[in-house]
């Protein structure tokens, strides 16, 4: 008898740290899942002309006066899968910013575009533009965030929609990032859509800056324009990047003669400069490069983003030089 307790006592010296080591992995491993933000729905916020959905991302611990960056997503896109994908929700939590999603309805846009073309959504006040400023109203007093760091980016239709919220609420924009995009009112119905997306309109610089300036009552200061195009483009055409260097430098009152040139990831880049030298508009010209949004996923300096339909792993992670471009991070 007094053998077989020496076992059982044996036994249980050497299941105790066992059974601690597993209780303490368990523990580590319930305290981890607990702490990760994600994107919500926000279902109310606001008025809401445009019957636009809200989705908002904000890291965890966000401290007060932090950016805002309004991203909005391309045709067939939705807002989750835009904001993960182009690498904005990775660098909220780098950068420390909140993320402002708008999803179109398949009521308003049977394939989810944003109605970039439709005076009804493009004017001050009024449909869709005026939604998306619920939206990042709704947010700014959520997060206690910085008015004066607000910032729009969008893919395709949706960077038509930034020229037009640029264009709209000029006072209420530090910065705009228009990937794959149109100038503001290049087209005000449908029947005119097709021409500026596989053609272009070219109209003069001075023309175009005066379809800005009628948008609102805003005298300046202006925001900065970043623009990104592929030259491979079949859906919007690159000469769209053109239009929209003419229509901004035009506001900025300068001309649309860069003054640098460099490159970013082997592609082109071209910075034009107001009349006292401040960096206003910009181009990055992807060669060879398709219609979406550059990706470049990885860990390393620069990199972000996963690759999808429309969001093309071309080693440049457009995101991330757009929150450089911003002072973001």
């Amino acid at each position: 008898m007094a053998s077989v307790r020496r076992r059982r006592l044996r036994r249980i010296r050497i299941l105790l740290p066992l059974l601690a080591a597993v209780f303490l992995a368990a523990s580590t491993t319930a305290g981890a899942t607990t702490t990760s933000a994600a994107v919500v729905e926000v279902p109310y916020f606001g008025t809401n002309p445009g019957n636009l959905r809200m989705f908002q991302y904000v890291p965890d611990g966000l401290a007060e006066g932090r950016p805002v960056v309004v991203a909005l997503h391309g045709c067939t896109q939705n807002a989750t899968g835009y904001g993960s994908a182009a690498g904005w929700i990775e660098l909220a939590d780098m950068w420390r910013f909140s993320v402002v999603l708008p999803e179109q309805r398949s009521t308003n846009n049977a394939n989810n575009c944003f109605n970039w073309f439709a005076s009804s959504d493009t004017t001050r006040g009024k449909g869709e533009v005026a939604s998306v400023i619920s939206m990042l109203d709704h947010t700014l007093a959520a997060t206690r965030g910085d008015a004066s760091r607000v910032y729009v980016t969008g893919l395709s239709a949706g960077g038509g929609m930034t020229s037009a919220l640029l264009a709209t609420y000029p006072d209420r924009f530090a910065g705009g990032g228009v990937v794959a995009g149109l100038p503001y009112r290049c087209a005000s119905a449908l029947y005119e859509a097709y021409t500026c997306m596989y053609v272009g309109k070219n109209l003069s610089p001075s023309a175009w800056g005066d379809l800005v300036r009628a948008a609102s009552s805003h005298k300046g200061p202006w925001p900065t324009v970043s623009v990104w195009h592929g030259t491979a483009d079949s859906t919007v055409s690159v000469a769209n990047q053109r239009e929209l260097v003419e229509q901004w430098t035009n506001v900025h009152g300068t001309d649309a003669t860069a003054d640098h040139t460099d490159t970013v990831g082997g592609h082109s880049r071209a910075v034009y400069e107001d009349t006292e030298g401040r960096p206003v508009v910009q181009t990055v010209t992807l060669t060879g490069m398709g219609h979406g949004q550059p990706v470049d996923p990885g860990t390393g300096e620069g990199q972000c983003g996963r690759a999808a339909p429309y969001l093309l792993d071309v080693d440049v992670c457009a995101a991330w030089h757009l929150g450089r471009w911003w002072g973001l991070g």
